[in-house]
């Protein structure tokens, strides 16, 4: 085991099984006397490795035969345009919920295309929370409603998907929470996550989308924009990037032999419990997210003033927990908590924020 917690935002921290089993593949995989970065992506081995991990995805999240699963390039900053130019008419609206960073770079490419509604925010109190309630109001006739599950700047989290308007479909950026508790896929019409939080590498972004939606763009669209030509393809319509597909595929196994969508919603509930409940003991630590809204990828907090921020960080990383500065739209400390993040880091975290605050208590009173 590695000494240090990896306790980044992404790219996060990966299995080690998963790891120890690429050292093997880079060098020779199946035999071939090749790595996995010497194939060709049309070889008989990538054709393997395709199938092998699209299964596996399937099996994972239990996805029907009436969806695509599929990967393109560019990051999921790529999808928010993608998204619009393929499903929303120049003369039609969709919806978005406005919850950070992310989300606003989605809302920001919409009227490129057509006109964007913001369904629900939380802009007004720095995003501290997932709009609920009264505070949604759906546009009258949306073509979709697009939500980013989980907002890793601000540490917070959808419990559940919205429910949208009758005709309308659910797209997702799921970048940061995917596969880290069960989903029923048929609830959305497409789902996109950048891998590099929770499933491979950075470069990669899984699709899941329903054939029907993706069969034809609303528009005349390049052909490398097309979601339809992509999951045709099963993600090689170009040269796709394949050590992420294999490692993907090596994630996926992973769950499974873990037992799946269920043991990873315990093991990150159990992992995040461990922060929240010393958060909610104390009044050193200052929480961003309320309650409600809490994130267990991302745990998001403050010491009582920036220098002490900064000083928390620098002893963290002397005691082998690196990356935990925060983003500066919020500041003080994040702690990235992906499923292959031990337990151990979270419980070791907790020992020293106890000692911190213990050592630094007084000196903040008597200011």
């Amino acid at each position: 085991m590695r000494k240090t917690y990896n306790f980044s935002a992404g790219p996060g921290v990966l299995p080690e099984p998963v790891l120890k089993q690429a050292q093997q593949d880079i060098w020779d995989i199946y035999g071939s006397g090749m790595g996995i970065l010497e194939l060709s992506h049309r070889g008989k081995e990538f054709d393997k490795i395709t199938a092998e991990t699209e299964a596996a995805c399937r099996q994972v999240a239990g996805i029907p035969d009436d969806y695509a699963v599929f990967w393109m390039q560019g990051g999921a900053t790529s999808q928010c345009y993608f998204v619009p130019a393929n499903f929303l008419p120049a003369d039609r609206t969709a919806d978005y919920f406005q919850t950070g960073k992310w989300a606003n770079d989605s809302i920001k490419e919409v009227p490129h295309y057509g006109t964007c509604h913001i369904c629900g925010s939380s802009k007004d109190t720095n995003y501290d929370r997932i709009p609920a309630g009264g505070e949604v109001k759906y546009s009258e006739n949306p073509v979709y409603v697009h939500f980013t599950a989980n907002n890793t700047i601000m540490g917070t989290e959808f419990q559940a998907e919205p429910t949208p308007p009758k005709g309308a479909f659910l797209v997702c950026d799921a970048s940061s929470n995917i596969f880290s508790k069960p989903i029923d896929v048929t609830r959305y019409g497409l789902i996109y996550a950048g891998a590099q939080k929770n499933l491979g590498p950075s470069g990669i972004v899984l699709v899941i989308a329903r054939k029907d939606l993706i069969a034809k763009p609303v528009r005349e669209l390049p052909t490398m924009m097309q979601f339809g030509k992509h999951a045709e393809e099963h993600g090689r319509f170009n040269t796709p990037p394949t050590f992420g597909v294999y490692l993907m595929g090596q994630v996926f196994k992973w769950i499974l032999s873990e037992g799946g969508l269920k043991a990873m919603a315990a093991r990150n509930a159990e992992k995040a419990k461990v922060i929240y409940d010393f958060l909610d003991s104390q009044d050193f630590f200052i929480p961003h997210a309320r309650k409600n809204s809490r994130s267990n990828m991302n745990i998001t907090f403050k010491c009582p003033t920036p220098e002490l921020d900064k000083l928390f960080i620098e002893k963290a990383a002397g005691n082998g927990m690196r990356e935990l500065k925060g983003h500066r739209m919020v500041g003080g400390m994040r702690a990235s908590m992906y499923n292959a993040f031990p337990k151990e880091g979270a419980t070791a975290l907790v020992a020293f924020m106890k000692e911190f605050a213990h050592e630094h208590a007084k000196t903040t009173a008597a200011r």
